[in-house]
């Protein structure tokens, strides 16, 4: 069955990480995605990002590494070389035909290649042409490149992650340019639906420390509407308590009270109904004023249980609590397996291994993403596409 983007072409000139993580999501909700790479270079960066490398039909390192493999699902890769006047011809014809372009050069990068989206927008009125950038077009750090850690850094999430008192501590992932992947995606449907009713094409401008300040959320509003800089609190919660991961007998575990009832509750379960009848852990504003004293005591009530326990006696009361899964308990769990989150698709170095990827978590109805394309080896289609061979 066609995808909710079928029909759909994407021109992708974009590496590493936002803007791949932004195609990959179009191409599996069936738009066809075209990766323009550059020759000079062996392609995307990624593509030398390991180990590991998915092994040739030879047994050899391919230039297929897990991280490339992370970004680039359902796209097809062609070789360009956007510096030569043909290399620009190319990527001309290919944009007539196509409805996205996604780019994330440096600001005015593809000016000298007349790519950029001023000289587009005169040849391809219709192009959508999403631009991702470190520091967005404008404002003093525009030329500046952009890195994830950096994009952290600047836009405060590191500020606020660690433990008390030790240093600040990035995401595990490069989730910067994750989540502006996924804000250029949304921004890109929503110029999609203005086409449509107008036959405008424009352009979206995007910046990784933009979409990182953007998901500060109840830390950046608590404290434009406090004044306060908010201390670096580990696991613990800003606004609630409490909601943190404890020691348990055999590891740690997490509980999650929202609200005063799951707190008499959770008391309960610790057979501490003292705790709950305590004025200073009355409320939930009583419990974050009073979380040094809080903490201090369940934890020695918590570390008594080990993690399946407390987990199962927590459910019996409808308390949230949940284990700090590793990698191998997390994707081979019941409930990733049920909600296809792991998938396979074989290899394009050697069709007779298997790919084990992660899945789309989006779950359409009626246009069910697929994945059509495993992540292609560099300049795969290239005689195909360009018509050329």
């Amino acid at each position: 069955m066609p995808g909710p983007l079928d029909g759909v072409t994407v021109l992708d000139l974009s590496r590493v990480l936002a803007g791949p993580t932004c195609t990959q999501l179009l191409g599996d909700m069936g738009a066809e995605v075209i990766k323009v790479e550059n020759p000079a270079t062996g392609g995307d960066d990624t593509r030398n990002w390991g180990p590991p490398w998915m092994a040739d039909a030879d047994g050899n390192k391919s230039d297929l590494s897990a991280y490339f493999l992370s970004a680039n699902r359902n796209k097809r890769s062609v070789a360009v070389d956007l510096s030569s006047v043909r290399g620009q011809e190319q990527v001309n014809r290919l944009a007539a035909n196509a409805d996205i372009l996604v780019e994330n050069f440096k600001p005015g990068g593809l000016a000298k290649y007349r790519l950029d989206y001023t000289a587009m927008a005169d040849r391809h009125p219709h192009l959508i042409y999403c631009s991702i950038s470190g520091y967005g077009a404008t404002g003093p750090n525009a030329p500046k490149p952009g890195y994830d850690i950096m994009a952290q850094g600047y836009g405060g999430i590191m500020s606020l992650t660690g433990d008390p008192g030790g240093e600040p501590v990035k995401v595990g992932v490069a989730i910067a340019d994750v989540m502006c992947g996924m804000y250029a995606a949304s921004g890109i449907l929503a110029a999609l639906h203005h086409r449509t009713k107008s036959g405008e094409g424009q352009h979206i401008d995007i910046a990784l420390v933009d979409t990182q300040i953007a998901w500060l959320i109840n830390e950046g509003t608590n404290y434009l509407n406090s004044g306060h800089l908010p201390a670096r609190r580990g696991n613990a919660h800003a606004n609630i308590a409490p909601y943190q991961v404890f020691a348990a007998a055999d590891g740690h575990v997490i509980i999650a009270v929202g609200n005063d009832s799951q707190f008499a509750r959770f008391c309960g379960v610790l057979n501490a109904p003292a705790l709950a009848a305590d004025p200073r852990f009355a409320t939930n504003p009583d419990r974050v004023d009073n979380r040094a004293a809080l903490i201090a005591a369940l934890g020695p009530l918590i570390r008594v249980w080990t993690i399946d326990d407390l987990i199962a006696a927590c459910g019996s009361a409808a308390v949230p609590a949940g284990p700090v899964n590793t990698l191998d308990r997390a994707l081979g769990s019941d409930q990733a397996v049920a909600r296809e989150m792991v998938i396979e698709m074989p290899s394009p170095a050697d069709p007779s291994q298997t790919l084990r990827l992660l899945g789309n978590p989006l779950k359409f109805s009626r246009t069910p993403g697929t994945y059509r394309h495993a992540p292609p080896i560099f300049g795969q289609d290239t005689d195909e596409i360009l018509g050329e061979g």
